[in-house]
């Protein structure tokens, strides 16, 4: 095959049926086994004397098998469970944000905030995982004001940032949302969040979530469905249920 292939060679210009060929390393000739010992795979094909790995049929056993006695896997209890909707955040501090700025490595503005794009392509963090969370460990050299949008933020790190003049909101992202956050797409809409905890999360002021009301008349830029969404998601702090005779 490889001695028609080498014939039949492409040449540079115009495509035709007879000078198509495969490209050049994709094809190899066949192994040949059992056809003298002469050959070097002769006689036991290369298997070598007996054993599991010379019948036939057999193959490779699967992984974690241990010839019969019981896997390693088997010997230990299993303990505690796996959360299916836990999230993973990726911490980042005021004092490494500020050592950032004062490199030249990041800036923000109120029409221009911090966000995981630019914490991630400054090399401020390394994984974006599920979404940023702004800690407020060494608040003491925060000194610019900074203003941020990040997926979750502790309290100490709102109140170091708005004391220094800032602004902190967090924002829902999912998977999605965030990738398209770090690859700056904007032309498809964004997931609002459904899960009850995440609703009353970013609906809260307290925790300067981008979907309450405060947030909305504050935030420099605000899309109209954000507004829609809000009042959506808030109804059901007015909502008069009838009771149950």
């Amino acid at each position: 095959m490889a001695s028609v292939a080498a014939r039949f060679k492409a040449t540079s210009g115009r495509v035709h049926l007879f000078n198509l060929s495969p490209a050049t390393g994709s094809q190899s000739t066949q192994k040949r086994l059992g056809r003298g010992r002469s050959s070097g795979l002769g006689k036991t094909s290369g298997r070598g004397h007996k054993g599991q790995k010379a019948r036939a049929g057999n193959g490779k056993p699967k992984a974690g098998f241990e010839g019969g006695q019981t896997p390693i896997v088997k010997l230990f209890p299993k303990r505690g469970f796996v959360n299916q909707n836990a999230k993973v955040y990726a911490p980042v501090n005021l004092d490494r944000i500020q050592h950032w700025i004062d490199q030249g490595r990041l800036t923000s503005s109120p029409e221009k905030p911090i966000t995981a794009r630019e914490l991630l392509l400054s090399g401020c963090i390394h994984n974006v995982h599920d979404g940023i969370k702004l800690l407020g460990n060494g608040a003491e050299h925060l000194k610019t004001p900074i203003h941020i949008v990040s997926a979750r933020a502790s309290q100490s790190a709102i109140r170091a940032v708005e004391k220094k003049g800032g602004s902190v909101f967090c924002k829902y992202y999912n998977d999605l949302a965030l990738r398209d956050c770090v690859k700056g797409r904007t032309d498809r809409t964004e997931a609002a969040p459904t899960r009850k905890t995440d609703i009353l999360w970013y609906t809260s002021w307290r925790n300067r979530g981008y979907l309450s009301p405060t947030a909305l008349s504050k935030m420099p830029i605000v899309e109209d469905r954000w507004r829609e969404l809000s009042k959506q998601l808030l109804t059901f702090k007015t909502q008069e249920y009838e009771k149950a005779k």
